[in-house]
């Protein structure tokens, strides 16, 4: 098993080949890959077995699990997700802000590469097949490194990937698994300067908070999602009921789905009631505030905790409010910035709360679901940065580049 080092040093050789791939390269290479996804299939399946056995036997929550499992249908998808990467535009090389000076230098921006790419993840095999085919196409290197859980599953795939790669005689050192899953692989990576150009960590807060503190690598911070869905006095009831049970009870286990529903009181004794029903019976368990156990029966109580409380689970924080002002305090104050929804036939306050909202997505009649760069229109994304330096939001294929400024001239020097 090589070094984390030396896995280091080979994907600086392997950046420079991946940064001069042209886009039809690029394209047929990950065409080949989803095909070999296709074809490979039934080896994915048996690795991913042993995962779930092993993640049984360790009592693995049941999002966790979800999160975990692969099927057929799911591994066409992530071969799918390749096929749509391949299809989208190249950023590399794209010229940007152009102009000409007073003195004829000609200046701009050249999209690049950003060279060395680490991911820090859980438990997704998924992410191993999208972070291969965005770094790519984006003319990076990547060493990505994986959960325990996971882990027989991560290097079917990129032993897939790798093979690929060979026969096409393209560096299999452009992506790299860590197999080497304990803490201290991912403590050496945030140290690996000179080595990896920026960190992308994927999961649940534990880790975001592990690497953004301890890393002196540069990071982008994704990921972690306490959503919030307010429902104001003149929200039209079945709207916020849909709306509420997709974004909790459609996938509960991701970063966009609403973890707290806040309510105005003026239509609390309406839309609860129905909501409540609505939720139960999609295995939603509510924690709510007194003025919530008041008109919902058996609600448990809600504690200070469960406002900040990621879930990631069948759980769902309710909370009467006064006004809207009360529900953008309670946003501000608990929301990790990711995604918050305002149910409401108000322009006026749609309007506050699209301008107070200090989250990377920020919706009016719509279900959180959405924060997704697929959802989005830009294909997949390596995450949801929810920090606001480089990027934010839904991170795709330009995300994961940078710029350099190019200058032509004629002779100029400066006087």
């Amino acid at each position: 098993m090589k070094s984390l080092i030396e896995m280091g040093k080979d994907a600086l050789k392997a950046k420079r080949e991946a940064a001069i791939l042209t886009t039809e390269d690029k394209n047929r290479l990950l065409s080949d890959c989803a095909r070999a996804l296709r074809n490979n299939c039934e080896k994915i399946l048996s690795a991913n077995a042993v995962d779930l056995e092993n993640g049984r036997k360790a009592e693995l929550k049941p999002s966790l699990m979800d999160r975990l499992t692969l099927s057929k249908d799911r591994i066409f998808s992530m071969a799918e997700g390749l096929e749509q990467i391949a299809e989208l535009p190249d950023p590399i090389g794209q010229f940007e802000n152009m102009k000409t000076l007073p003195n004829g230098l000609i200046v701009g921006q050249k999209r690049v590469p950003m060279g060395v790419i680490g991911i820090i993840y859980e438990a997704r095999p998924n992410v191993t097949s999208d972070a291969f085919g965005l770094c790519i196409k984006a003319g990076s290197a990547v060493i990505l490194r994986g959960g325990k859980e996971a882990i027989n599953s991560n290097r079917a795939v990129v032993e897939v990937f790798k093979s690929v790669m060979s026969e096409a005689g393209i560096d299999e050192n452009t992506v790299q698994l860590v197999e080497d899953t304990s803490r201290e692989s991912a403590n050496i990576m945030m140290k690996m300067n000179g080595y990896i150009d920026v960190l992308i960590p994927r999961g649940g807060a534990g880790l975001i908070q592990s690497v953004v503190q301890n890393s002196t690598v540069p990071v982008i911070e994704t990921g972690v999602g306490n959503c919030h869905v307010f429902a104001d006095e003149s929200a039209d009831i079945d709207m916020a009921v849909n709306i509420i049970v997709n974004a909790k009870a459609q996938r509960p286990g991701v970063c966009n789905a609403a973890e707290t529903f806040l309510v105005h009181r003026n239509i609390a004794e309406k839309l609860l009631p129905v909501a409540a029903s609505a939720l139960r019976e999609k295995g939603v368990e509510i924690r709510g505030d007194e003025r919530v156990q008041k008109i919902v029966p058996d609600v448990k109580p809600a504690t200070e905790e469960d406002w900040a409380t990621e879930y990631l689970d069948y759980i769902l924080a309710v909370k009467v409010v006064d006004s809207i002002d009360e529900a953008i305090k309670h946003i501000a104050k608990y929301s990790t910035g990711h995604s918050e929804c305002i149910v409401s036939q108000n322009y006026a306050n749609t309007q506050r709360f699209l301008n107070e909202i200090d989250s990377a997505a920020v919706y009016v009649n719509a279900s959180t679901r959405f924060t997704d760069g697929n959802e989005f229109g830009f294909g997949a994304e390596i995450g949801i940065s929810t920090q606001k330096l480089h990027a934010r939001g839904p991170m795709g294929l330009k995300e994961l580049t940078t710029t350099k400024y190019v200058i032509y001239g004629n002779g100029q020097i400066r006087k």
